[in-house]
């Protein structure tokens, strides 16, 4: 049999006379159902003995059986050498196939690390998804955006390295000026000369030091440092070593002491209720708890023991750095080639422990006692969701809770680079594979209604390639409603309800009539068939829901219309307003509906848009009446100058 080929036993033998039949060697087994599905990929020392074990009448009471083995129709298996390369035949499979009842990890793209290169000239930390083997040193992965920007930002405060890209770098080199990093401390500017190649190295290797835990390498040796330039009488000097020094140290007292074995570890933690199973993942270094991330499964139909083995693999299955020990609550499948794969890959033995006493088991616990945590977190978010999607069930009138919405927005500036949005939420969660960018062409420019009708026609003229929504959600008003009625009144196109979401006009926010909170402006919902608009309660969780994924839609029109502004040039002159954020000037653009309107406005007008203050109407007003003034003396110098001399003759007379 070629270890390179499946060998797939005859359709016309009995599945049990082709389990029989399988060879008593190392490889990897796949459980096929009746469609031909990958339902689950394993590995084995002995595939007979393995297959055959599920198949044992009676079930040896392995919580998998009960719902794996009925829907098994066929399997099929791979011979490798050894367990090592079924190990990593297993991980290449479960990637490709995506097994219902294995432990799925997280596509990799989905994780964010830091990469630094030290081939490159000063080198930087960048944000990167994927690791790599290409000589350059990871740090991660980190499963929040936010802590690996708060990391980096930390970072660059302690150790100034650069953190332009090579374009901006060399431009900022050839004009000899640093740029407004260096001024706040937070690059060393190595372009412009200001530090040399020696001083930004110690910064480098400094940097990877902390990352990797050895604050205390890096604290012995900067105090050796700041000592030299103060003996050597270079003050200015010893005084960055010493406020370097008092930054990492404070940020070392942060960070909790919890062991006293200065052994990098890393401690894992598992929780399982039904099939529903959480992973916590701390990370020990030189005995300081730097950080963690947590792992949401959900449909586990598999032992905790197989379940993270399988995720150990994966996991580690990049170029993350390994510690030197990785402590588990139980033993897991494949255990001595993980330890020789993972031997192989850092190039220093990695133990893989299963401790029952002592400062390691205590560790342990506590990874335990966070995974449970993060379940019971889980759990309590889920219960809500339920709750919210049948209250959303009620309110959009439907006969059961609503499996899929799609939310539509649509986005523009002036008339000029039309854009919309699809997001998808399926049973009430973000379904990102679902989410689509639109660039109207068709639409002429300032007609929101005629872009909505044509977004909706490409969406739904599609209804046989992608599943249909039970839901299709607007960011707008009764127009926006009817301009998506027409569509499916064209189409003929039956069973979605269409809902809209609009925020209460100045009048009818002002009204005496309507109770609400000071200052705020109520969301009014429009249904298809309904002739007055729904003011639900703004806590209600369902109608929270409904208000979630129409900022979700907003969100992502607005960054698709960004980054079509970046690529064509295109730049607003509200950019150029002080104190005006994006959320102000995208209020002032949708509600006054043109950059022509927002000049116009008078400063009772400005202050009726949401998120103007009476200040920031002044300051716009100002900003655009100056300028027209500036402009219009620019065009008439000879006018300006005769009316001085007018202005002087008449004086003087």
């Amino acid at each position: 049999m070629s270890a390179a080929e499946p060998e797939r036993a005859s359709g016309e033998s009995s599945l049990q006379e082709k389990v029989n039949a399988l060879p008593r060697a190392p490889g990897v087994y796949l459980f096929r159902d009746r469609s031909d599905a990958v339902l689950y990929v394993g590995k084995a020392q002995n595939l007979r003995s393995r297959v055959r074990s599920y198949f044992v009448r009676g079930g040896d009471g392995r919580f998998r059986l009960h719902f794996l083995v009925p829907r098994i129709h066929d399997v099929e298996v791979v011979v490798t050498t050894n367990v090592k390369e079924a190990l990593l035949l297993e991980n290449q499979l479960i990637k490709k196939h995506r097994p219902r009842f294995n432990v799925k990890l997280r596509d990799d793209k989905n994780y964010l690390g830091l990469r630094l290169d030290p081939k490159q000239m000063y080198p930087r930390f960048s944000e990167v998804r994927r690791f790599a083997r290409d000589g350059a040193s990871y740090f991660g992965p980190y499963t929040s955006s936010v802590a690996m920007r708060e990391t980096l930002s930390q970072l660059q405060r302690i150790f100034p390295l650069r953190t332009c890209a090579d374009p901006v770098f060399h431009s900022y080199r050839r004009q000899g000026r640093p740029c407004i990093e260096h001024s706040v401390g937070r690059c060393a500017a190595p372009c412009c000369g200001l530090i040399s190649d020696d001083a930004y190295k110690q910064l480098v290797d400094g940097a990877m030091l902390f990352l990797r835990g050895k604050a205390e390498v890096v604290v012995k040796s900067l105090r050796s440092r700041m000592r030299e330039a103060a003996k050597a009488e270079r003050f200015e000097e010893a005084a960055r070593l010493r406020d370097r020094l008092t930054a990492i140290e404070r940020t070392v007292q942060r960070q909790s002491m919890v062991s006293t074995q200065f052994v990098d570890r890393d401690v894992f933690g598992l929780a399982r209720d039904g099939a529903e199973v959480e992973v916590q993942l701390l990370h020990v270094r030189q005995g300081r708890l730097l950080g963690g991330s947590r792992h949401s499964f959900r449909n586990v139909r598999i032992e905790d023991a197989e379940a993270l083995g399988s995720f150990l693999a994966q996991f580690y299955a990049g170029d993350c750095e390994l510690p030197r020990e990785v402590l588990l609550p139980l033993r897991v499948e494949g255990q001595s080639a993980l330890q020789e794969l993972w031997r192989e890959r850092a190039g220093h033995v990695v133990r893989i422990m299963v401790p029952q006493r002592g400062e390691r088991r205590r560790l342990i616990r506590l990874a335990q006692q966070n995974a449970e945590l993060a379940l019971v977190e889980r759990n309590r978010r889920e219960r809500k969701l339920e709750a919210a999607l049948l209250e959303l069930q009620k309110l959009l009138r439907l006969p059961r809770p609503p499996s899929r919405v799609e939310c539509y927005d649509v986005s523009h500036l002036q008339g000029t680079l039309h854009v919309a949005s699809r997001v998808v939420f399926v049973e009430g969660k973000p379904h990102k594979d679902g989410y689509r960018r639109y660039k109207l062409r068709e639409t002429r420019p300032g007609d929101d209604y005629g872009a909505m009708r044509e977004v909706l026609r490409r969406r739904l003229g599609r209804l046989g390639q992608d599943p249909a929504p039970d839901v299709l959600l607007l960011d707008g008003g009764k127009g926006q409603l009817k301009a998506a009625q027409t569509v499916l009144e064209d189409l003929g196109v039956e069973g979605i309800v269409l809902a809209a979401l609009a925020k209460e006009r100045d009048q009818e926010a002002s009204s005496p009539r309507v109770k609400r909170h000071a200052g705020t402006k109520r969301e009014k919902l429009f249904l298809q068939g309904v002739k007055d608009p729904l003011l639900p309660a703004p806590d209600a969780p369902g109608f929270l829901l409904l208000q979630r994924m129409r900022d979700e839609s907003h969100r992502f029109a607005i960054r698709y219309h960004r980054e079509l502004r970046r690529k064509s040039g295109l730049r607003s002159i509200l950019d150029e307003l002080p104190g005006i954020g994006p959320k102000k000037r995208r209020a002032l653009l949708r509600e006054l509906g043109s950059l022509e309107r927002v000049k116009q406005a008078s400063v009772e007008e400005l202050v009726q848009v949401s998120k103007v203050s009476r200040a920031d109407a002044e300051l716009i007003h100002s900003f655009f009446h100056e300028a027209a003034d500036d402009a219009e003396v620019k065009r008439t110098p000879e006018s300006s100058d005769s009316s001085s001399s007018s202005a002087g003759r008449s004086g003087a007379g």
